[in-house]
């Protein structure tokens, strides 16, 4: 069972899996605060860089399982062309609209 991305609750949450399914960096970086950081498993990490590496040339897919927190917090299936897929936990940060930070990671 997924949860339409159309869906989601939160508004800054439901932009930024939009973009990250359509593969589209500019509405990507759109939904994000200009010093958005984030962390994987813990581990702060360049947001560009991992972005890069782990959604846009590895087309990165997000199906949503569950969301809690008024929509700040996701279970989600996560899937790319370097790791295949797995579930993963997101968390958000939103601030003014804008997701400030993100933390993901294996659930």
């Amino acid at each position: 069972m997924t949860v339409p991305v159309d869906q989601l609750t939160d508004p800054t949450v439901r932009a930024f899996v939009m973009a990250l399914n359509a593969n589209d960096q500019q509405a990507f970086y759109a939904a994000l605060t200009p010093g958005a950081t984030m962390s994987d498993d813990g581990s702060d990490r360049d947001l560009r860089q991992w972005a890069e590496r782990e959604v846009f040339s590895a087309n990165g897919h997000l199906d949503v399982e569950s969301e809690q927190a008024d929509g700040l917090s996701l279970i989600a299936r996560y899937r790319n062309d370097t790791w295949g897929e797995m579930r993963t936990a997101w968390r958000f940060v939103v601030e003014g609209g804008k997701v400030s930070r993100f933390e993901t990671g294996q659930a």
